[in-house]
């Protein structure tokens, strides 16, 4: 259901741009027209217009009483494609690219601000290496060295027959085995590399369709129209000072280089490619040292100790490479390091076949027994991990309390957080594999514990599936909590809601209804709270784990022998739950993303986690998945700028759910004088309720009331039974009008009405445009802006258009009625 476009009561020519939210939508849906044409952009990413308006600005005597109604489809961008779901397996990849953007607003403190962005990029280091350290476990170790050395293994997996020290064959020493291994961790590498790059090309790598460091600038008539954002004191004016007399600084979101990441990811690439290159050779480099230097061969020791020291140089440039640079926002760098990111590659995969070919050299004597040697290294990752998390949090708190902002989540701790988040999904689903496959070659037999083919894992693998148990106990308090806390909202509501729809005959079932869905919605606000238990526990758990698998040096449960009863029983039981959680949680993530293949309505639900995940740059990870706004925002940017400076015309910027995101990211890239005309209209936006929270250096109180001043006028729509969108909370916009709306009435009727004879379901988040309000608000908006300016003329007799639209032979359907607004998705 939509409601008529509502023409402003001024004339001139206007334009509502329609930006879709999470989960995408068809142009046809946000159009309320099957008949709609490409106006620019291509499959991934593109402007429609409804066909009967493709030459609208040829014709502006038809639309005078109301705005020319555009479409910005951008769902492709996320999840047009079925194999996108893959990404999936990339989740802690990008969790921890959030927490770069976590930092806390502050004032100053320049040095903490690069820390805490040097700290993050660690940690995401940590990340690249302890997945490919996961492949070595199980290619290597599990596979190659343990159940390939174990005639009773060989006998059940017939397959790798040819690897046994019994078939006496060329592939018999562990060495060489170790080395045919080694081809899958650098297969997986390779893919890695492979997905960043062509992703980088297709998204980074684009240039944005800018000159300069904004947008076309106004031509010598236009800039001679009075700007009030331009005038000296307004904020973010050029020019403007600050109280102290100082230069206003530019927002992040605004500056010409933040959505051109091609530098820093090309960079990042090309150090956590060679991190992971490295990683495979160090394993086969410490097999081979350890047994030469146990044999006393002396040659095969002095190149195992130079392919060492190679080792810890090429982690020296690695390190050198995460650490010296950060991201630049102020500038566009078109330029690129050759050197770093073709030979750092390179080196590190010389260092490896150099490491292939020492495993590989004939060592007659050497036999297979116990744990791979040099298995330390995920002990060494975890205390890294505690480490650098403790590091980050230390970092962010004095960030905060240098200008602390009271809805800030986790008072500044959100960054730690989620990083923490990151790291133990990383463990789980490495750890996940590493257990999964131990169960598959041991048959019966329970890895670690003894009595089977294989020894498992190292035991620290096991000690951190055990504390999954009792994480998962820990959750379920505060779930209670919060459950408790709903019923008892939704029965203190009951009564408002009667209230608010006036004299009506209750229903006691309606009322629940409508009470039930408010409660349930401010459940989001909740979310900082289970978020720091979470990773609090995980903390806590993850360090308890490498304490007690290095003490122990064995699994939980055969740690436990000998002592209680009941602690030997608790701890056998929470090493075998964990060991099935921990691979369960592994096989769910692979067939959800193998389910996508196949199925449209799961991929759609795969991509609204990666709308809302993948917003920002890859500035910490260069494996995460690709930010489409990097396209998004540039494309929206120049469509506003060329049709508001070509036409003269007012714009309605609308923008539903993470459209809203995007169009306040649009907006901040315009120029002062494109921004005074246009209009921003914004509903269910999460632009404070969550990224003003989670992202407080970028959409905080101070960056969104920027915003409200610098645009001309600004109205949000909200309702109380939105779990994602709210009220954006910021002063009254230049005009002295508020800038919140709401909440708005959902359902709109309580019961049967006159206008109203069928039960009204409740919205929620999706539909807005259903409230009578909207088209309200936007005939308001349009109002509000300054008339049409007359066309601008190039050659003094006639002036430019806007370049012809396909005709309706590229219409897409065959029909439709004009004149309704734009849907966007839910």
């Amino acid at each position: 259901m939509s409601s008529p476009t509502a023409g402003p009561h001024s004339g001139g020519a206007a334009l509502e741009l329609l930006v879709h939210g999470v989960g995408g939508a068809t142009p046809q849906e946000m159009l309320d027209d099957p008949r709609t044409v490409r106006v620019t952009g291509d499959k991934t990413a593109a402007v429609y217009r409804r066909a009967d308006d493709a030459d609208a600005e040829q014709h502006p005597e038809r639309y005078r009483d109301r705005p020319i109604p555009e479409a910005y489809c951008w769902s492709n961008l996320t999840s047009g494609n079925g194999s996108r779901a893959l990404w999936l397996l990339l989740l802690p990849f990008m969790v921890v690219n959030l927490a770069h953007w976590m930092r806390p607003a502050t004032k100053g403190l320049g040095r903490s601000q690069r820390l805490y962005g040097l700290l993050v990029r660690l940690v995401a280091l940590t990340l690249t290496v302890l997945l490919t350290a996961a492949a070595c476990e199980v290619a290597l170790d599990l596979t190659a060295w343990q159940c390939a050395g174990s005639a009773q293994c060989v006998e059940q997996r017939s397959w790798i027959g040819f690897l046994s020290p019994e078939s006496h064959g060329w592939w018999s020493q562990p060495g060489r085995r170790l080395a045919l291994a080694a081809v899958v961790p650098a297969a997986l590498v390779t893919l890695l590399w492979f997905l960043s790059n062509r992703t980088w090309s297709a998204y980074e790598a684009q240039r944005p369709p800018l000159t300069g460091d904004r947008p076309a600038e106004p031509s010598p008539a236009r800039a001679a129209v009075p700007d009030p954002a331009a005038a000296p004191g307004v904020p973010g004016a050029p020019g403007a000072s600050a109280d102290d007399g100082q230069a206003r600084v530019r927002p992040a979101l605004g500056r010409p280089g933040f959505w051109y990441g091609r530098r820093l990811v090309a960079r990042l690439r090309a150090a956590h490619t060679a991190a992971g290159f490295l990683t495979i050779a160090a394993a086969l480099v410490a097999a081979g040292a350890d047994h030469d230097r146990r044999a006393g061969d002396g040659p095969l020791e002095l190149l195992g100790l130079l392919l060492q020291a190679a080792l810890v140089a090429g982690l020296g440039a690695v390190l050198y490479v995460v650490c010296s640079r950060g991201r630049s926002e102020r500038r566009r760098d078109g330029s690129l390091d050759r050197m770093v990111i073709s030979r750092l590659p390179a080196g590190s995969v010389a260092v490896l076949v150099l490491a292939v070919v020492y495993a590989g050299w004939s060592r007659p004597g050497w036999a297979s027994s116990g744990g791979l040697p040099g298995n330390l290294s995920f002990r060494v990752l975890s205390l890294a991990q505690v480490a650098l998390i403790v590091a980050l949090a230390v970092t962010a708190h004095v960030l905060h309390r240098r200008a602390a902002q009271p809805r800030t989540a986790l008072r500044g701790l959100a960054g730690p957080a989620v990083a923490m988040l990151a790291c133990a999904l990383a463990g789980v689903m490495t750890g996940g594999v590493a257990q999964r496959v131990a169960d598959w070659l041991d048959g019966d037999a329970t890895p670690g514990m003894g009595g089977g083919a294989i020894i498992g894992p190292p035991a620290l693998l096991s000690w951190q599936a055990s504390v999954i148990p009792v994480l998962l106990v820990l959750l379920l308090i505060p779930l209670a909590v919060l459950c408790v806390r709903t019923v008892r909202a939704t029965r203190a509501l009951a009564p408002a809601v009667e209230k608010e729809y006036g004299d009506i005959a209750a229903d006691s079932p309606r009322t629940r209804q409508i009470a039930g869905a408010r409660a349930r919605a401010a459940l989001t606000d909740s979310a900082p709270r289970i978020v720091g238990l979470v990773s609090g526990a995980a903390l806590f758990l993850g360090a308890a784990a490498v304490a007690g698998s290095w003490v122990s040096g064995q699994v939980p449960g055969k740690a436990m022998r000998g002592t209680f009863p009941l602690l030997e029983s608790v701890a056998q039981t929470a090493q075998a739950l964990g060991s099935w959680f921990v691979g369960l949680g592994f096989i769910l993530l692979v067939t959800w993303g193998r389910r996508a293949y196949r199925d449209p309505s799961a991929r759609r639900t795969i991509g609204i986690l990666w709308d809302v995940g993948t917003f920002w740059p890859r500035a910490a990870h260069p494996f995460a998945p690709p930010c489409y706004a990097e396209r998004a925002v540039p494309d929206l940017t120049w469509r506003i700028a060329t049709w508001t400076e070509r036409s003269g015309g007012r714009l309605v910027l609308s923008g539903h759910s993470q459209g809203s995101v995007l169009a306040a990211a649009a907006v901040w890239q315009l120029s002062s004088a494109t921004r005074h005309r246009v209009a921003l209209l914004t509903y269910g936006s999460p632009l404070e309720r969550l990224y003003g929270r989670w992202f407080p250096a970028y959409f905080g109180a101070g960056q969104l009331g920027d915003l409200s001043k610098e645009l001309h006028c600004w109205r949000n729509l909200w309702r109380d039974t939105d779990p994602i969108g709210g009220p954006v909370r910021v002063p009254a916009d230049g005009d002295g009008a508020e800038v919140d709306r709401g909440p708005l009435k959902d359902p709109l009727a309580y019961g049967r009405t006159v206008l109203h004879p069928l039960p009204e379901p409740i919205l929620g988040h999706s539909d807005y445009q259903a409230d009578p309000v909207f088209a309200e608000e936007r005939a308001s908006l349009l109002d509000r802006l300054p008339p049409q300016l007359p066309p601008q003329r190039t050659d003094g007799h006639r002036p430019t258009v806007l370049p012809p639209l396909p005709d309706a032979g590229a219409a897409q359907g065959s029909s439709g009625s004009p004149g309704s607004s734009g849907r966007s998705s839910a």
